[in-house]
């Protein structure tokens, strides 16, 4: 496909996608009275977009990362379920709109979310009101984009979590059962992912020693991660990448919370609405969170 059909095809997807998330909590306003401060933070390149949904002094601050394939989504998106979580968890979020693919291929995302990171830990003390510890979050590709960020923090003592939602670790033809099984599943088919990761990946050969950097089940150093929740569906083509993850981090001693949805689709969690399983996850964050809370 050439650049322009690429780019036409990418803005397309992000007007559909836009427009089904927010008809998905068009009748269900979430957490409007929080306190939210847009900023301009560094990223790798130049300045990126930041949501900042104000916490309480008590919690750690929990670093967003959205998901869309690296090609879709931006902060209105993940607006909705970003508001939910802070609400419920009375944490600080800080929702990072890192640069996306076919404008800025790999690792561009992956860059932009490490320079947030970097920065958003070196600033901790002016930020909105935290108790000095860091838990990386994300979704599906923003998942990917936790599990990359955190692999390269390991000895820094303020991370402290992360929070891994069907996330995306391995290139499509590695073949996991469930890229067949559930090849048809909606909203995230096989074509579509397939699309995604290629999109992404621009020339970057997946089985170039760079791509190691996105195809995280490929890495063996997971030793001194930290505490960690991943979280599958079972209608989703990412359903094997999540739970291959879980194992791994499971073998390299990561103190890891493993839960599986047996009825639910990709996106249940953050794209939906708020349903039933959207609920259920924001209850088990919070729970999961709980003993990351400072007592005084």
């Amino acid at each position: 496909m050439n650049t322009f059909l690429s780019r036409l095809k990418a803005y397309l997807f992000r007007i559909y996608y836009r427009i089904i998330n927010k008809k998905a909590w068009q009748d269900s306003p979430v957490a409007t009275h929080l306190k939210v401060s847009n900023l301009l933070i560094p990223g790798a390149v130049d300045q990126l977009r930041a949501r900042m949904y104000h916490g309480e002094a008590d919690r750690p601050l929990i670093i967003y990362f959205h998901g869309g394939g690296w090609v879709i989504g931006n902060l209105d998106t993940h607006d909705p379920f970003c508001r939910s979580l802070a609400e419920a968890s009375k944490s600080t979020i800080m929702s990072i709109d890192y640069r996306l693919a076919p404008e800025h291929v790999f690792p561009a995302a992956h860059d932009d979310c490490q320079a947030a990171t970097d920065w958003i830990l070196a600033n901790l003390n002016t930020l909105a009101p935290n108790n000095g510890k860091v838990v990386i979050a994300g979704d599906s590709a923003g998942g990917n984009l936790t599990a990359c960020t955190a692999a390269t923090l390991i000895s820094e003592p303020r991370l402290v979590g992360t929070i891994m939602i069907y996330p995306a670790t391995e290139h499509y033809l590695k073949g996991f059962p469930s890229f067949r099984e559930h090849a048809k599943s909606k909203p995230l088919t096989a074509p579509i992912m397939r699309w995604f990761i290629d999109t992404y990946l621009g020339d970057t050969a997946p089985a170039a020693t760079e791509a190691k950097k996105v195809f995280v089940n490929r890495r063996t150093d997971y030793k001194g991660f930290p505490r960690s929740l991943v979280v599958t569906a079972e209608r989703d083509v990412l359903r094997d990448d999540g739970r291959r993850l879980g194992i791994t981090l499971r073998q390299a001693g990561v103190d890891t919370t493993y839960h599986h949805y047996a009825d639910e689709a990709h996106g249940f969690a953050c794209s939906e609405g708020p349903t039933e399983g959207h609920q259920h996850f924001i209850r088990l964050a919070v729970d999961w969170l709980e003993p990351l809370r400072s007592r005084h």
